[in-house]
């Protein structure tokens, strides 16, 4: 029900959203080029825009643009707080990136997405810009998310992917529900995902779920990436020590 609008939807909210919307994902905006992307008249846009830069979501550059403000960036920053981390993390990710190399990523499942909450990139693995912090990323084709699904019951794990789509990144993503949902079935919580190239042409992938101490604790997993057909063993075992070092309760 929360995708039908309101009865007592608030036009100037809405139209003040769809503003930040348009700012924060485009170059320099002047407000007449807002009021258009909006399809707002120009009197409202403006006195949107000005509210907006007053409260800090927004920011007037000396040209008379508009782009997004401190303060979207400070949400932003709450957000992945408000997520938490297992304990020590950032300590654990950089020793991991400097024993391999490689660029580790640290995530779990909140809002029925695979969330990006930290990352240390590592010099031999290639960018990957869809795994920056606080970033959504696929669940079906990416070893951290296929690690993080083997933390949830088999039918909930079902029901997952279907509200996620299966959409084909390349030529080797798996695209069957069902082949999929047997591919996982074979695997343990205990054991290290991987996949190549079903994410990015040429990159290979590799997670592990985090051991949890309670039950009741928020599932995490830790990945890293590498250029080639295959993660090398030795990073793999680095992995694995990596999350049973992540492994407890989080703070």
């Amino acid at each position: 029900m929360d995708d039908e609008e309101p009865r007592d939807f608030v036009q100037s909210v809405g139209r003040a959203l769809r503003i930040l919307e348009v700012v924060s994902a485009g170059p320099p905006m002047t407000v007449k080029a807002v009021a258009r992307r909006c399809g707002l008249n120009l009197s409202t846009t403006y006195h949107l825009v000005r509210t907006l830069a007053y409260e800090g979501y927004l920011t007037r550059l000396s040209d008379g643009t508009y782009v997004a403000g401190e303060a979207v960036a400070n949400r932003f920053y709450e957000r992945l707080g408000a997520l938490g981390r297992p304990r020590s993390a950032c300590d654990v990710l950089r020793h991991l990136e400097a024993r391999t190399g490689l660029s580790v990523y640290l995530g779990r499942i909140s809002a029925e997405q695979v969330t990006v909450i930290d990352c240390v990139e590592g010099p031999v693995s290639p960018y990957l810009e869809d795994f920056e912090r606080g970033l959504n990323v696929s669940a079906h084709a990416t070893a951290l998310g296929k690690a993080l699904m083997l933390g949830l019951p088999r039918r909930a794990r079902r029901s997952f992917l279907r509200n996620q789509g299966l959409r084909p990144f390349t030529s080797l993503t798996v695209t069957d529900l069902d082949t999929l949902d047997t591919e996982l079935a074979r695997l343990t919580v205990d054991q290290v995902v991987v996949e190549h190239s079903e994410f990015r042409a040429g990159v290979a992938c590799a997670a592990r779920l985090v051991p949890a101490a309670t039950a009741a604790e928020p599932a995490w997993a830790i990945a890293m990436s590498y250029p080639g057909p295959a993660v090398p063993a030795a990073a793999l075992r680095e992995l694995a020590l990596a999350a049973s070092d992540l492994g407890g309760p989080a703070r």
